[in-house]
């Protein structure tokens, strides 16, 4: 929230959390003149991930309204201007007045409108460019008093090329979440152009600097290119284009920065769980009466939380920038949940500490809120790891991609029975065979651990009552 010259508070976007970079307005609930409350809804607002009301920081009456319906806006924009009680009543004092004129701004040409000094001028040219024959007046003499600098506005094509010894002191003017955005897709921000005032980067800076060079990664010595630009479809049949939804689009943009960004192993595992689907059975109504499902999932949620807790280095977010890991002492679980509008990473936090019937109500309540798009903000944020069930569509082994800034990503399969050797009674026998598929971040874990972690779970799988079910 700032105050504009008319001592008006401007009230704004606030920071919508994690990979949110925009929003769209979908309702305005107040007017001008309206008198507001602190916290009382004044405009709805949809998001990649959820849909929300935006409550007024601020008590007052709306003096001017900055969006529309349908407009797309971002962390900092205004959405609307208040003013108190008093300073509506009260009467608008004149501006001053000014005897001295306003420095008129400076604006330098784009290179491409500057005349070729290799040319000669044209006659018309060289009438316009002829010098005043008037002496030019003198430089003003300084007389102590504070005079406002002239805007300068420098065209991307006019400035300088940079140099790539300046970059370190080169200033960077950019908000956290273009920062954020220039990491994700592996831009170094120092060497983009900016083309706001004062030469100020935003995201689209961001977008035309990766189209227009090959991105450069966090090894030096690799880069990644665009694929081209697509073929002529008509020549090959008829088509249509679909454009995609902000869900999918936000998919494409982190699925995008993770797998360019880190580089990914999968391990293949299997896990017998004929005794892990009777647990589930004999547990079913006790989480049916309690208001949830138990299924495979829920009870493997509880087993993940084990498992990290005895490898805390996959428990992690690695700081590329300044070399460490960042080990989390809490086990909040991201579960990918399939909804009409696409993915979904909702959060079920503290799940070490909960048992399985608690597990299982909370995993049945947000998965369902997830598909009818009522959760908020708040249910996105904070995963420390992801799970991921494909098992419900059919899928057996797959390579999921690691939902950042998580380093794994576990996912599970359809199981299937099948014959296996028991060596005691020395005969085949039908068990439920459980594909599981775990991701990780090479730079934090190597082979020997991913495969450490994932015996780990499929052993406690196999003697499911090792695990403290709780009353």
């Amino acid at each position: 929230m700032t105050t504009t010259a008319s001592n008006a508070e401007a009230v704004l976007l606030p920071d919508l959390g994690e990979d949110i970079e925009e929003a769209d307005v979908l309702q305005i609930y107040v007017g001008v003149g309206d008198l507001i409350a602190i916290e009382q809804p004044i405009v709805e607002i949809e998001t990649e991930k959820a849909t929300l009301d935006l409550p007024s920081p601020v008590a007052g009456i709306v003096n001017e309204i900055h969006v529309s319906t349908g407009d797309t806006i971002r962390p900092g924009d205004p959405v609307l201007s208040v003013v108190s009680q008093d300073q509506a009543s009260a009467p608008t004092p004149p501006a001053p007045q000014t005897t001295e004129p306003e420095p008129e701004p400076i604006v330098i040409p784009d290179a491409a409108d500057l005349p070729d000094p290799d040319e000669p001028p044209s006659s018309s040219a060289a009438n316009i460019d002829k010098p005043d024959p008037t002496p030019t007046e003198p430089e003003p003499v300084p007389d102590g008093r504070d005079h406002p600098a002239p805007i300068l506005h420098v065209p991307p094509a006019a400035r300088p090329p940079l140099v790539e010894g300046d970059l370190d002191s080169r200033p960077v003017f950019a908000s956290p979440s273009v920062r954020r955005f220039a990491r994700e897709i592996g831009v170094d921000i120092r060497t983009v152009p900016g083309s706001g005032p004062g030469g100020r980067i935003d995201i689209e800076d961001i977008k035309r600097h990766a189209r227009e060079a090959p991105v450069q990664a966090a090894d030096p010595g690799h880069s990644t290119r665009s694929p081209g630009p697509l073929p002529d479809f008509s020549e090959f049949g008829s088509f249509e284009r679909v454009p995609l939804t902000r869900l999918r689009r936000t998919i494409k943009r982190n699925m995008s920065a993770s797998w360019h960004e880190i580089p990914h192993v999968t391990l293949f595992h299997t896990a017998d769980v004929t005794e892990l689907e009777q647990v589930r059975r004999d547990y079913r109504e006790r989480a049916e009466e309690a208001g949830g499902r138990l299924t495979i999932t829920a009870i493997l949620l509880k087993i993940t939380a084990a498992a990290l807790k005895a490898h805390p280095h996959v428990n992690s977010s690695i700081d590329a920038e300044n070399d460490e890991l960042v080990l989390k002492h809490y086990v909040h679980l991201g579960v990918a949940v399939d909804t009409p509008r696409g993915l979904v990473v909702p959060v079920i936090r503290d799940v070490d500490s909960k048992n399985i019937i608690e597990i299982s109500v909370e995993l049945t309540d947000i998965s369902e809120r997830a598909r009818s798009g009522d959760l908020g903000l708040q249910d996105f944020r904070g995963s420390s790891f992801t799970v991921t069930n494909l098992g419900g569509m059919g899928t057996g082994h797959f390579t999921p991609i690691i939902h950042h800034p998580n380093t794994a990503i576990l996912g599970i399969g359809r199981a299937e029975r099948r014959p296996v050797w028991s060596e005691p009674l020395d005969v085949w026998e039908p068990r439920s065979i459980l594909p599981m598929s775990f991701t990780f971040d090479h730079r934090v874990m190597d082979g020997a651990d991913g495969a450490r972690f994932m015996t780990w779970i499929a052993d406690v799988i196999r003697q499911p009552l090792v695990l403290a079910l709780g009353s």
